[in-house]
C-alpha cells in the first residue's frame, strides 16, 4: 500500500516510509544536478590537494572548474599505470588519494593482458551502499507486491589476489557481497534472496550455482523474480538446471546433499534448508525431462513477474534466449556501474530492452563527457572539449570520463553513451558499446589489438606446413551455452600435400586462446562463462565475395577493410556457407589467479 501523499513523488507513490525518503533524495538530487556536481569536485579537490597527483599539476588547492579543467590533463589506465603500480607494490604515501587505498577493484578491461587495478577506498563502499538502496524503491513504483516473496539470484564471487605491497585485488562485486555492508544487511521484506549468504561466498562455481539453484527449487512458489548480474549468468544457469535437475531432483527427494558440495559453511548451511519432498522432487523431474524447455523458467517459477539483468550492450546478444526461457518476461536494468565508480540507475526499470536509459547520480563522482562521433574512428582527447554533466545534448554520443573520491581525476572510462532525455537537470544515457571491444561473451572484452596478436601467434604454428592465414573475422556465438568466439579463417596453402592436419588446427584454437587476456581465460578456466574457441576454415575467395557484397549494399571499394567482428546474419550465413572445416580448443587454456609479474 502507498504511504500518505504527503511523501509522494513525482516518480510515483511510494511503497512505504523509507522508499518515499529515497525517492525524495533522488528527486533532490537530479533538480540540482549542477551545484551537486561543483559540490562533489569541491570535496575532491580539497581532500586530495596534497597527493603527489595533484601537487604535479600546481593545482594549489584550486577547486573551480575551470581552474581544474585547464591544468588537469585527461587520461587513460596506461598513463597511471606508474602510480598505480607504486601504490600496488606497497607505497603508502598520498599519491593519488590522501585516504589510505584499501584495496584494488579488478576490472573486466584489461591493459597488457591483465586486468586493470582501480584504487578505492573504504568510504566508496558507503557510496555504492547508497545507489543500491536506491534500486528497490524505484522498482516498487511499477511492480507491486515485491515484499511477498523473495528474489532467486545467482551471484557469485571470483578469485582475488594480494599486490605485492599486500594489498587485496578483486572484483568489485566480490568486494561487496564479501563486505559487512552485504553480509550484514538489515532485514528488508522487498529485498531477501533465496540464495543464503554461505551459496553466494562459496569461491567453488560449481557448489556454489549447485546450492544456488536447489535453493532457488525448494522456494519456487515464493520466487517473484530471477537474477543475475549479466544476462549471460542467468542464460548459463539455465544451462545448469538442464545438465543436473537429475542429481538436483535426487536431493529433494531424499532429502540429502549431493556430495560434491563439500565446503563446510555450505553444507552446514544447507543441512538446515533441505528436507525430503518427493512431490516437488517429481514435479522438477517432470519439467526438466521434457525436450522442450521454452518458458522453463515461469514453469518451474509460476509467480515471477519480471528477470533482473543488464541486456543492454553486447548482453543484447541474449535477449532472444531469455525470451525462449522465460516466456518474453520483462527484463529490467536497475544500474549502470563499473569498478572505478558507480554512475546511476534506470528510473523506468520495466521498459524494453532497446529503451534503456540510465540516470547518472550527480552525488557518485564528477562526471564529464568527451564528444564521439559515431561515423569516425578517433576521438579527440582534448580537455578544452569536455562537456559538463548537465551541458550535454539529447541525441549525441559521449565517452565518459570520471574525477573520484578514490583518486581517479579525468579519467576516461572507455564507454560510450547516447543522451536521450533528462530527469530534471540530470541527463538519461543509453548505453552505446564499450570502446574498441570486439568480442565479448561474459565479462570479458577483446578488442582488435588482442585478436590480431592472437591470429598472428596461433598461425605460427602454420609456417611448416607452408600455409598461411590470408584474412580472418570473428564472431561472439550465444547460440551455445556458455557461448564462445568463432574465428573465420581463409588459409592460403602452398603445399597441399603438406596441409595442417586436423589436430594442427586444433592447436591453432589454443594458442589463439593462450593469446587472449586473463578475463577471458578466468572465464574459460575458473568461471565456466565462456566455451572452447572456434575456428572455421573457409574457402579460398570467401572475402572476396564478402567485399563484394559489401560494395552491393553501398559501400566504397576504396575504403574497404575486412570488419574483424560481424553479426549481420546475411554475411554471417554468406560465411557459414563456405565452411570447409571447424576445430575447436581441445584443452583449456594455461590461467591462474595471481598476476603476472
Amino acid at each position: 500500500m502507498a504511504v500518505d501523499s504527503v511523501l509522494s513523488s513525482p516518480l510515483g507513490p511510494p511503497a512505504c516510509e523509507k522508499d518515499a525518503k529515497a525517492l525524495q533524495f533522488i528527486e533532490e538530487m537530479t533538480r540540482n544536478a549542477d551545484a551537486v556536481q561543483q559540490r562533489v569536485l569541491d570535496e575532491i579537490l580539497t581532500r586530495n590537494s596534497q597527493t603527489e597527483y595533484l601537487k604535479r599539476f600546481k593545482l594549489d588547492g584550486v577547486t573551480d572548474r575551470e581552474t581544474f579543467k585547464s591544468i588537469i590533463p585527461v587520461v587513460t589506465y596506461e598513463d597511471l599505470q606508474p602510480e598505480i603500480q607504486r601504490i600496488a607494490n606497497g607505497d603508502r604515501s598520498p599519491i593519488l588519494s590522501a585516504h589510505p587505498i584499501s584495496e584494488f577493484l579488478t576490472s573486466s578491461g584489461t591493459s597488457a593482458g591483465e586486468r586493470k587495478l582501480m584504487p578505492t577506498i573504504k568510504e566508496e563502499l558507503d557510496r555504492r551502499q547508497l545507489l543500491y538502496s536506491l534500486l528497490m524503491p524505484v522498482m516498487n513504483l511499477y511492480v507491486p507486491g515485491l515484499d511477498k516473496g523473495k528474489g532467486l539470484y545467482f551471484l557469485f564471487i571470483k578469485s582475488e589476489t594480494k599486490t605485492p605491497g599486500g594489498l587485496l585485488a578483486r572484483p568489485v562485486l566480490t568486494s561487496y557481497y564479501k563486505s559487512e555492508h552485504f553480509k550484514s544487511r538489515p532485514h528488508d521484506p522487498y529485498n531477501v534472496y533465496t540464495s543464503p549468504n554461505e551459496t553466494i561466498l562459496c569461491s567453488d562455481s560449481f557448489q556454489s550455482m549447485y546450492t544456488q539453484m536447489l535453493c532457488g527449487l525448494y522456494e519456487r512458489e515464493q520466487v517473484l523474480r530471477l537474477g543475475a548480474v549479466f544476462a549471460s549468468g542467468l542464460v548459463r544457469a539455465i544451462r545448469f538446471l538442464q545438465l543436473h535437475w537429475e542429481e538436483l531432483a535426487l536431493d529433494i527427494r531424499t532429502g540429502t546433499l549431493n556430495p560434491q558440495i563439500t565446503n563446510p559453511s555450505v553444507c552446514e548451511r544447507m543441512g538446515k534448508i533441505i528436507k525430503p519432498n518427493p512431490e516437488l522432487a517429481d514435479f522438477v523431474a517432470n519439467e526438466c525431462c521434457k525436450e522442450n524447455w521454452e518458458g522453463i523458467i515461469t514453469r518451474i517459477w509460476p509467480k515471477t513477474k519480471y528477470l533482473d539483468v543488464i541486456v543492454t550492450g553486447a548482453m543484447a546478444q541474449y535477449i532472444p534466449t531469455l525470451d525462449y526461457y522465460s516466456g518474453g518476461l520483462p527484463k529490467a536494468c536497475t544500474m549502470y556501474a563499473a569498478s572505478e565508480c558507480y554512475f546511476g540507475l534506470n528510473l523506468n526499470p520495466m521498459c524494453k530492452p532497446s529503451e534503456v536509459s540510465y540516470t547518472i547520480m550527480p552525488n557518485m563522482g564528477y562526471f564529464e563527457f568527451l564528444p564521439h562521433d559515431p561515423t569516425s574512428t578517433t576521438t579527440t582527447s582534448s580537455p578544452t572539449n569536455l562537456v559538463d554533466l548537465v551541458d550535454v545534448e539529447v541525441g549525441k554520443e559521449y565517452e565518459l570520463v570520471i574525477t573520484t573520491y578514490a583518486g581517479l581525476y579525468r579519467y576516461r572510462v572507455g564507454d560510450i553513451l547516447r543522451v536521450t532525455g533528462f530527469h530534471n537537470s540530470a541527463p538519461q544515457f543509453h548505453f552505446v558499446r564499450r570502446k574498441n571491444v570486439l568480442l565479448s561473451i561474459d565479462s570479458d572484452k577483446t578488442d582488435e589489438a588482442e585478436l590480431q596478436g592472437a591470429v598472428e601467434n596461433a598461425s605460427k604454428l602454420l609456417r611448416e606446413f607452408n600455409t598461411s592465414v590470408v584474412e580472418y573475422t570473428s564472431y561472439a556465438d550465444t547460440k551455445t551455452i556458455p557461448g564462445h568466439y568463432v574465428i573465420y579463417w581463409e588459409l592460403l596453402m602452398k603445399d597441399l600435400n603438406n596441409s595442417p592436419s586436423d589436430e594442427v588446427l586444433n592447436r591453432c584454437c589454443l594458442a589463439m586462446e593462450e593469446s587472449l587476456n586473463t578475463v577471458y581465460r578466468q572465464g574459460r578456466v575458473a568461471c565456466n562463462s565462456i566455451g572452447p574457441l572456434e575456428i572455421r576454415v573457409v574457402k579460398n575467395g570467401t572475402f572476396e565475395e564478402l567485399m563484394d557484397y559489401a560494395i552491393s549494399r553501398g559501400a566504397s571499394i576504396n575504403q574497404y577493410k575486412v570488419p574483424r567482428c560481424v553479426n549481420f546474419a546475411p554475411i554471417l550465413e554468406l560465411l557459414d556457407s563456405r565452411v570447409m572445416s571447424r576445430h575447436f580448443s581441445p584443452s583449456l587454456p594455461q590461467w591462474t589467479p595471481e598476476r603476472r609479474r
